[in-house]
């Protein structure tokens, strides 16, 4: 490992580990494992640039389980937060979807405000620091223009402040009740009422569950329902800008949860509220904001139960006749993930390795050699050349490195060479064969610096 290698935090190291042992993607860390898919980040990368300029956008991402979907999701979370978005992430499941009988579309808006994150809190809950440090900058400018903090007039020139700033919000659908529940939040702060500007969070948090409810709490007869939670969506991203950020991205991920709805209508439903934001997104009826839906082909592309059943949105997403595998148009609403070849897989279990050592302060044990064995037993199994994942790929890898940190006294071809890991090297495939040997054909292999790959 390289002397001038900048040594990984150990609560990210940790992070990275423990989270794709367990077959999940990191929130943190990322840019550490990073390899490949440079074609679909700079496609969604100028999505953002698109989106910061008052635009919007709206995209699906669609990979086999396991495939990378929402690696792709979080890498560019990551990249959004630090060009200065706001990001928010939900997953679906049966009681969370974007349309239900029982408050189902309500509890994944819950969950979007839940995650919202910033550079500075990207672990979720951002919501309360936003709303301060917008205030903040409200009376920093109101100071500004010469009125004193301690005067009587300081909280109506910052009131007037706050409904300019969001008074081209009025033409907007509840555009008025937003801005009345931002005066309620600046006027508790400022009479220093702690409890009602918890109350306010727990409003724009959709926890409200009844008018009255609302209105013996904060005076106010309105609150978010599972018709009005995408309306409250725009109007934060629109929000967001006035408080000094460039945009939100919203990112839903496990769409299967909607092909597996058994009631048709129910089905249909959501496939209408996807439309309906899609078409928001094109036709400028919404401002500042991004979509990124991830899915299975199934379920998008499968014609009785997925996106495509729905046959506005079908005519809309439906890739053309020019594009096929290995040659697909990442400019489209549709972005279909490519396999990570084996070099790329090679280079990743590189990293990987590394880092693994530096978490358990031990030097790396495997060399460029073991890991292109490993490699290739990988992608010599039956079927591997259309049903293998990174997924599978990363648990097989980091179980081969955690029992030779636990098993020091096994050598390195103990444990790769055991009926586990080489069950099928008798078939190892011409194509696997040349790609890996090929990334490790250097001479100064063993010497290989796996964090100069990045995208």
């Amino acid at each position: 490992m390289s002397e001038q290698k900048k040594k990984i935090p150990t609560r990210i190291a940790g992070a990275i580990i423990q989270s794709l042992k367990g077959g999940v993607v990191p929130r943190i860390g990322l840019p550490y494992i990073t390899v490949g898919r440079k074609n679909e980040i700079d496609a969604l990368l100028s999505d953002i640039d698109m989106i910061a300029d008052g635009g919007a956008s709206f995209r699906f991402i669609v990979g086999k389980y396991g495939s990378g979907k929402s690696f792709l999701l979080q890498t560019i979370r990551s990249y959004a937060m630090d060009r200065g978005f706001v990001v928010v992430d939900a997953d679906l499941s049966p009681e969370r979807r974007l349309v239900g009988n029982h408050g189902q579309g309500l509890a994944t808006y819950r969950e979007l405000i839940s995650n919202m994150s910033t550079r500075t809190r990207p672990e979720g809950g951002a919501l309360p620091l936003i709303l301060e440090r917008w205030i903040t900058e409200i009376q920093s400018q109101t100071a500004a223009d010469g009125i004193a903090m301690d005067s009587p007039f300081f909280q109506t020139a910052v009131e007037q402040k706050i409904f300019s700033v969001i008074h081209a919000m009025s033409d907007m659908v509840h555009g008025f009740d937003f801005a009345k529940l931002l005066t309620l939040y600046f006027r508790s702060t400022m009479d220093g009422d702690d409890e009602k500007r918890a109350r306010v969070i727990r409003w724009f948090r959709g926890e409200y569950a009844t008018k009255t409810e609302a209105r013996n709490d904060l005076g106010v007869s309105v609150v978010i329902t599972d018709d009005t939670w995408y309306e409250y969506l725009k109007l934060f991203a629109w929000f967001l800008v006035q408080a000094g950020y460039r945009g939100m991205m919203i990112m839903i991920d496990e769409l299967v949860n909607i092909y597996k709805i058994p009631n048709t209508i129910t089905r249909q439903s959501n496939y209408e509220k996807i439309l309906t934001m899609y078409n928001d997104t094109l036709q400028g009826k919404a401002r500042y904001l991004g979509f990124l839906l991830s899915g299975t082909p199934q379920c998008v592309e499968d014609t009785r139960r997925g996106v495509y059943s729905y046959e506005a949105l079908r005519s809309r997403l439906q890739e053309g006749k020019f594009s096929r595998e290995g040659m697909r148009d990442l400019l489209g609403p549709v972005i279909h993930l490519e396999p990570l070849t084996a070099e790329e897989m090679l280079v990743l279990c590189g990293k990987l390795s590394e880092i693994h050592a530096q978490l358990y302060h031990y030097e790396p044990r495997l060399t460029d050699e073991d890991l292109a064995i490993f490699i290739k037993i990988e992608y010599s199994r039956i079927g591997s050349d259309s049903h293998i994942t990174p997924r599978e790929v990363i648990r097989d890898f980091i179980e081969v490195i955690d029992i030779l940190y636990q098993r020091p006294e096994l050598s390195v071809g103990e444990v790769l060479q055991s009926d586990e890991f080489t069950y099928a090297k008798d078939a190892l495939s011409e194509s696997a064969d040349a790609a890996v040997l090929s990334a490790s054909a250097d001479p100064d292999a063993q010497k290989t610096d796996y964090s100069e790959f990045t995208i």
